[in-house]
């Protein structure tokens, strides 16, 4: 099946930008957000993401216009009726997704494949929700989407072999690289992702070094992009909690058990770059 039309259910961050790298594929593309407020957001964020690429010479004027003709944000989970690829992109909530796949599972023609770009939480559970496991499967998608340039396909016991396929060639047409993960929490990335992150904290909280150190020390030594403290502050500490405690729950090793200094810095609402402060102080 080849898709040409796509829907995506969150208009945040990560759904924003799946939104813009679809629309650039040339899908037309329905954002779902829960008000009119948060749709706005959502626009503004495509928006500003397309301006960035034209200054950078990503894009040219005309493409920027195409693109976000083609591209429609929407209260009315009505609107997502006749989409062929549904990517459900909302806040990392177990319970929250489980409802959207319902609500999907009621709406969505029934050849429709239904993804999660979920982080963590195991596609199984999610699929259960509906009444076509068969046709769900996990496509998850790194920060910034338009940037960066992998996809983890995950599918479960259940998902068909057509339905893996229609995510793989999608993803590829995309510009995408797919990689195969089994329906674990954590999938690839984050199962190795977390207990860096985890490490680097308690190696913080312990006095070891100081943040700054730390993160140039893993910037300058192991030639990464961004030190952990820095990557969390970016990914979210809230959302770096839930991840762990979803791995945690799973597996019940200790490596992906929360320090106490991030649940504190949780529950005190210090997220990092989204709240102004984590382990820095953004203006």
């Amino acid at each position: 099946m080849a898709i040409e039309r796509v829907g995506v259910i969150g208009g945040g961050l990560m759904g924003s930008g799946i939104a813009e790298v679809c629309a650039r594929a040339g899908s037309e593309v329905i954002v779902h957000e829960i008000d009119a407020k948060a749709a706005e957001a959502a626009l503004g964020r495509i928006e500003g993401s397309l301006a960035r690429a034209v200054d950078r010479g990503k894009i040219d004027e005309n493409q920027r216009t195409d693109i976000k003709e083609r591209i429609t944000v929407s209260t009315d989970l009505e609107q997502q009726s006749d989409r062929q690829l549904i990517i459900e992109a909302a806040t990392e909530n177990e319970e929250l997704k489980k409802q959207i796949f319902s609500d999907l599972d009621r709406l969505a023609p029934r050849e429709a494949v239904l993804a999660s770009n979920t982080s963590s939480i195991p596609i199984t559970r999610l699929a259960a929700s509906t009444s076509r496991p068969e046709k769900v499967v996990g496509m998850h998608f790194f920060n910034p989407v338009p940037v960066l340039a992998l996809v983890e396909l995950v599918t479960t016991v259940k998902t068909s072999d057509t339905t893996a396929e229609t995510a793989r060639d999608y993803a590829e047409k995309l510009g995408k690289t797919v990689i195969h993960a089994k329906d674990r929490a954590g999938f690839v990335v984050n199962m190795l992702l977390i207990p860096y992150i985890l490490s680097a904290i308690r190696m913080y909280e312990a006095g070891v070094a100081s943040a700054e150190d730390i993160d140039t020390g893993m910037r300058l030594g192991a030639n990464h992009p961004m030190g952990p403290l820095e990557l969390t502050d970016f990914v979210g500490l809230d959302t770096t909690k839930y991840v762990a405690d979803v791995l945690f729950e799973e597996f019940k090793e200790p490596l992906y058990a929360s320090p106490p200094l991030l649940t504190r810095m949780v529950e005190a609402g210090l997220w990092g770059r989204k709240s102004g402060e984590g382990f820095y102080r953004y203006d």
